[in-house]
């Protein structure tokens, strides 16, 4: 019997996790529908950053020069405490995986507009159904049902499709569905997030400010579009209650120096931090991706990016398993190479969380801002390092000396005939092996090139400005940055030297 399917992939959920599945996966040649309860988006500004590798996929769905317009450059981070102390500080160096600014900042609901903008884009191949309560999913052997309700008319709506990605966040109705645990903590502590216009400037706006005290932690934020954010712990003895509107919330501002003459508040709400992740994030023809698979703090500002990675990997892989170009079995990579990943965030969001509430010991906090020492990677902070894969489609040893696991730099290279452009652009679509100034073909054992060759991977070598090409498909390396490995979840790209 031939199977009926109303899209390729149903997408429970259509924030920005959702929005980038469904970006990838029509950017990969397969159709997606997502069902989203809300019909408008949420108007509250959530997660306050994107960096250098959130911006690389941007960049490989077509939209960062887009999104580039809507987000500021971020100064850098510090954390310190009511009297002046400076902590700590985490410069930004230039970016190198295709972006000056290493982060920027965001205000949320600005640039889901725009993502959500670029999906009209595709026409028929992203499909969008707002105000759909997700009632129900079913797997059969070749596909998945998902229910769903209107929530202004009740009407029932069932999506037939060949798998189903749940980023539907952390009270993820999916999750439930087909079995999955959340396991984990939540923090007993409730934040008051406070958003605001910026009336003026005043020193210093332009730093990611921790200010780090036992009693009254706060972030402060620049965001962009003339935005700003605290986040404030409510003491012990506050509720949300005590704070039904402006007025009441105006007193913890003043409190920080911040006066009706800087901002203007424009909303504030209530939260509580989450510190889980589900037992699996796969149940048959089932996917988690975002908050419906991790809770983290905020403290590393990972947990949307961290979402959005989790979809971009997911969403290629599934393209290419949906078209027949790579094995169902590619889809076991997913959890093996994002889990990893998001547990690092969420361990460093902790422990930047401890910063803040002064909770390190001395040693604690000298061990924490220490440089290792003897070490063949030049040495980076955690929170601004190119991300390492741990799991998943690798080969090879893993570590400090290894070149297994991480991104490739994508500096701007020229190919044979002069172009020039970001790395990415020129390489295209695809497994690529690139050779550092050498044809990585002639590096691999016939077995080897047979297993690149059933991929379709190509062979680039990457010359130096100051030599010649040999072939039509090279590559010149203009900015003299010695590529050395990549992974980064679009296609898998390595490198042969």
């Amino acid at each position: 019997m031939t199977e009926s399917y109303d899209a390729d992939v149903a997408i429970v959920g259509y924030g920005p996790t959702g929005v980038i599945a469904a970006l990838t996966l029509a950017r990969y040649g397969v159709s997606a529908v997502a069902l989203e309860r809300d019909r408008d988006i949420y108007p509250r500004a959530r997660a306050v950053t994107v960096n250098d590798w959130t911006m690389r996929i941007f960049q490989d769905l077509g939209v960062d020069e887009r999104i580039e317009k809507k987000i500021d450059p971020q100064r850098a981070l510090r954390w310190v405490t009511y009297d002046g102390t400076e902590i700590m500080r985490v410069e930004h160096p230039p970016s190198t995986l295709g972006r000056k600014p290493r982060f920027y900042n965001i205000y949320q609901p600005t640039m889901e507009i725009e993502l959500r903008a670029a999906a009209e884009e595709y026409g028929d191949r992203i499909t969008v159904h707002y105000g759909a309560e997700v009632t129900g999913i079913t797997q059969h052997a070749d596909g998945v049902t998902v229910t769903s309700a209107d929530t202004a008319t009740g009407e029932t709506r069932t999506v037939r499709a060949r798998y189903a990605i749940g980023a539907d966040g952390g009270s993820s109705a999916t999750r439930d569905g087909v079995g999955c645990r959340l396991l984990g903590d939540t923090n007993d502590v409730t934040w008051v997030v406070i958003d605001c216009r910026v009336k003026r400037w005043w020193p210093d706006r332009d730093f990611l400010t921790f200010w780090s005290d036992k009693e009254r932690p706060v972030v402060d934020i620049a965001l962009s579009a003339g935005n700003h954010r605290w986040e404030i712990p409510l003491k012990p003895d506050e509720t949300p209650e005590d704070y039904p509107t402006s007025d009441e919330v105006w007193p913890l501002l003043r409190a920080l120096g911040v006066t009706e003459d800087d901002v203007e508040i424009h909303q504030h709400a209530f939260y509580k931090h989450h510190t889980r992740m589900a037992d699996t994030w796969r149940q048959g023809r089932v996917f988690l991706a975002g908050d419906a698979a991790h809770l983290m703090p905020p403290w590393a500002g990972a947990g949307m990016q961290t979402g959005m990675r989790d979809a971009h990997n997911l969403g290629w892989k599934l393209a290419r398993v949906i078209k027949g170009e790579l094995p169902e079995s590619w889809l076991e990579t997913y959890e093996a190479e994002r889990r990893p990943n998001a547990a690092f965030y969420t361990g460093l969001a902790v422990q930047l969380g401890r910063v803040i509430k002064q909770e390190l010991s001395e040693q604690e906090q000298a061990a924490m801002n220490a440089v290792p020492q003897d070490t063949v990677t030049p040495f980076e902070p955690p929170l601004i390092a190119p991300p390492v894969l741990e799991g998943g489609w690798i080969r090879g040893p893993l570590g400090d000396a290894s070149i297994v696991g991480r991104m490739v730099p994508q500096p701007i290279a020229g190919d044979a005939i002069g172009r020039m452009a970001r790395l990415d652009d020129l390489l295209g679509d695809g497994f690529v092996l690139l050779g550092a100034d050498v044809d990585p073909a002639t590096l691999l054992t016939a077995e080897e090139k047979a297993g690149w060759d059933a991929l379709g991977a190509r062979y680039v070598a990457v010359r130096p400005k100051t030599a010649y090409t040999h072939g039509p498909e090279e590559l010149v390396d203009v900015e003299q940055l010695r590529v050395r490995a990549r992974f980064d979840g679009r296609g898998g790209v390595r490198v042969a030297q």
